[in-house]
């Protein structure tokens, strides 16, 4: 859903002076790539119908002439902690094969979150594949929640690495969820994996609904990258999350952004230039003082 204070060209006026908004309509008349966040509620346990949704909001976004959808966290199985004791799987059965293929099918890049079981240990996983239906990219949450109502630490096991992919002109760095309250995430991504565009796919739960968008337009604007965040909407398990879905672009300007308690898709079109010219007119990066920290 278009935000109602969003004028033509995507951009929230209320957010921006006249010569920012004069800015970006310069650098949007420019070579972009189409991008989705799926934000999708989930049948707790019932891979086919969450798969159903899936396939349904991939033949939307490929319709609108989208190259990657971004879908939410544990959209697989759903978040509910017992029913991901029971169906999370390996990536070679369940839903990332079938992820592969509607990748294929709708010639799509997709990043959704999904579970990742290998061997007596769960992963809090999400996945990056290609247009072609390869797998580019394999992320585990490194940061797992213990704030009521969510308690991950029973179940998952930590990742202990950070991932990023490319994707055209684009460095995509993933994230999950609670990783966006941790600014060392997204900063080393920035810096270390040379990341310009930050993925967060998210089940955030409604009573922390403010924090989700002002960290959410803090990682995007202290690291100068596009932050593109599905999250979920509907409850599971007793726990109501607040959607929300966002796409922001390197100043700051929210460019879309879906409702708190509906199913929607959500559009935006991301910038090398735009990046570059936010990068040029503040150079963050070069003032950053590394003999202190």
């Amino acid at each position: 859903m278009e935000h109602p204070n969003v004028n033509r060209l995507g951009l929230i006026a209320a957010y921006r002076p006249a010569c920012d908004l004069a800015f970006h309509r310069n650098a949007l008349q420019i070579e972009a790539m189409k991008i989705a966040a799926a934000q999708i509620a989930c049948a707790p346990g019932d891979l086919e119908a969450n798969l159903r949704t899936i396939k349904d909001f991939a033949s939307r976004a490929k319709d609108a002439g989208v190259e990657l959808i971004v879908f939410p966290e544990m959209i697989d199985t759903g978040y509910s902690m017992p029913v991901i004791q029971k169906h999370a799987s390996s990536w070679t059965e369940g839903a990332v094969p079938q992820l592969q293929e509607m990748a294929k099918q709708f010639s799509l890049a997709i990043i959704a979150g999904v579970s990742d079981r290998e061997g007596p240990r769960i992963y809090n996983g999400q996945v990056f594949i290609d247009a072609g239906g390869n797998i580019r990219a394999k992320y585990r949450k490194t940061h797992l929640v213990t704030a009521a109502p969510l308690d991950e630490r029973p179940l998952f096991a930590a990742g202990d690495t950070f991932a990023s992919c490319k994707l055209d002109k684009f460095n995509l760095g993933l994230t999950i969820c609670y990783d966006l309250r941790f600014p060392e995430i997204c900063r080393a991504l920035a810096v270390e994996h040379s990341a310009n565009v930050f993925v967060n796919s998210s089940a955030w739960p409604l009573p922390r609904l403010d924090h989700l968008r002002i960290l959410a337009l803090a990682r995007a604007i202290e690291n100068q990258c596009y932050l593109v965040l599905a999250n979920r909407v509907g409850t599971d398990d007793g726990v109501t999350f607040c959607g929300t879905s966002v796409i922001i672009d390197p100043y700051g300007v929210i460019v879309a952004a879906a409702s708190a308690d509906r199913e929607e898709l959500i559009q935006a079109e991301i910038s090398e230039e735009v990046i570059n010219s936010v990068r040029g007119r503040m150079a963050v990066f070069d003032h950053r003082r590394q003999d202190l920290y």
